[in-house]
């Protein structure tokens, strides 16, 4: 037989080898994560604080946002000019930010520069001070951005998935940037009050990944952070259970679109949820590769989409399962039953064992290049130490999705990808989808006015 006719067969992948992670107390109750990492001489720096988007509750969206982005645009001794002059004169990326679940400032310096740029980072999260003028920048900046996405068939799509999956009253029904009325109405004393709650040491870490030692940064590090100690509220979150969402069908109404966009789920689990990697194949499975059963479906056998795909949105206080694609408006409702057809396929057989170890070694295979800067590791190291998932995480987490049976996914798939819960949001044509999609008997169809 000819070697070119069929592919190479290849060894098994290489052990993973993550470097050790060293972990440190400061004496103000700081955490401190360290990675050496000597091959160049780069060192990328986080400092995490926890308690952001999903601990504010609705009528204040988007005020943890705000805080991240404001973060570094003065400090009661920098203004935002010599924060950006500093960072540019040091040769180092300085970057605050909010999730759903934590704050963080994130540092990428040469060594030799970097005690002048972690005491920027730490001023920049200890003594953040909202000058109005900034405030008012971002918040123009915000609303510009909210404009543009009431026009963007993406965002209205998801935003109306998200308002009906989980109800006014949830956190995770408005955006994590905010509305136009809730951005409006924040006050300066809003955001110093989310800020005098959650920024403190004992709700707090930093990591330290590169070109660097214990012996020689703690030291400078416990210099730095000495005065930062002040005492913090416990985060309260703005919602502690999942929504039980009615499966139902929502059009927003774009008239004359020509094609639609299709969001279909329901709320998920935890981060810490011991379904994570059953549910993480399932949905490799499902939609989270180029050949996933949703893009094979929709996008090669029936042309109706560049690309379909799904995803598990793991927040700490949980998050929605969410399948997505933008169709032709006469797709609208065949695309629509393919995809409930096939999450419900996850529920009712098991996942044949060719496609199953496929699924799996794409995720092992992929695990090696997401450590591959001092920046991955860094992020890495941050969600380990968020979500408190354990030291040997990533050390046993290829033979933790190798271990992933047919029965566990089958199981696991039950349990969150329940159909008579999905809920379908579409931003198309009213009049041309309607009837169709009532045909197809996956709920009530109720319709709304775009924005």
């Amino acid at each position: 037989m000819n070697a070119r006719s069929s592919p190479p067969v290849l060894p098994p992948p290489p052990a993973l080898q993550l470097p050790p992670v060293q972990r440190h107390r400061l004496s103000n109750a700081l955490d401190v994560y360290i990675v050496e990492r000597r091959e160049l001489p780069v060192v990328d720096a986080r400092l995490v604080v926890r308690g952001a988007g999903y601990d504010d509750p609705p009528a204040f969206a988007g005020r943890a946002f705000l805080l991240g982005d404001l973060l570094d645009q003065g400090t009661t001794t920098r203004t935002a000019f010599d924060i950006a002059d500093q960072a540019e004169l040091l040769g180092a990326s300085l970057e605050t930010r909010a999730s759903w679940d934590a704050f963080a400032a994130a540092l990428h310096v040469l060594t030799p520069r970097l005690e002048p740029a972690l005491d920027l980072l730490t001023d920049v999260v200890t003594r953040a001070s909202f000058p109005e003028a900034e405030i008012e920048r971002a918040r123009s900046e915000r609303l510009a951005a909210i404009l543009q996405e009431n026009d963007e068939p993406r965002s209205v799509a998801t935003r109306a998935f998200n308002r009906h999956v989980y109800g006014h009253a949830h956190p995770f029904a408005a955006p994590l940037a905010g509305t136009r009325t809730t951005i409006e109405a924040l006050q300066r004393a809003d955001l110093l009050s989310l800020y005098t709650d959650r920024f403190s040491p004992a709700h707090a870490f930093l990591v330290l990944v590169g070109d660097v030692s214990a012996d020689r940064v703690l030291p400078l590090v416990e210099s730095l952070l000495a005065g930062w100690s002040t005492p913090a509220v416990a985060p309260t979150p703005g919602y502690e259970t999942l929504p039980q969402s009615p499966g139902e069908v929502h059009i927003v109404d774009r008239p004359g679109a020509p094609q639609s966009e299709l969001r279909v789920g329901m709320p998920g689990p935890r981060r810490d949820t011991d379904d994570f990697f059953p549910l993480l194949v399932a949905n490799t499975v499902l939609g989270g590769a180029f050949t996933s059963r949703l893009n094979m479906r929709l996008r090669e056998e029936k042309a109706y989409t560049y690309g379909a795909g799904s995803s598990f949105a793991f927040r700490a206080g949980g998050g929605p399962f969410l399948a997505s694609t933008a169709v032709a408006t006469a797709a609208t409702a065949d695309a629509t039953d393919v995809m409930v057809t096939e999450i419900a396929r996850m529920t009712e057989e098991p996942v044949p064992a060719a496609e199953l170890e496929r699924a799996k070694s794409y995720i092992v295979l992929g695990l090696p290049r997401t450590f591959e800067t001092t920046g991955n590791i860094a992020e890495h190291v941050s969600e380990v130490a968020l979500y408190g998932l354990g030291s040997d995480y990533y050390d046993t987490y290829a033979a933790r999705v190798a271990g992933v049976s047919a029965a566990d996914v089958q199981a696991a798939s039950a349990r969150w990808l329940k159909r008579e819960r999905l809920t379908i949001a579409i931003a198309g044509d009213t009049t041309a989808i309607r009837g169709d999609l009532e045909s197809l008997n996956m709920g009530a169809v109720h319709v709304e006015e775009s924005g």
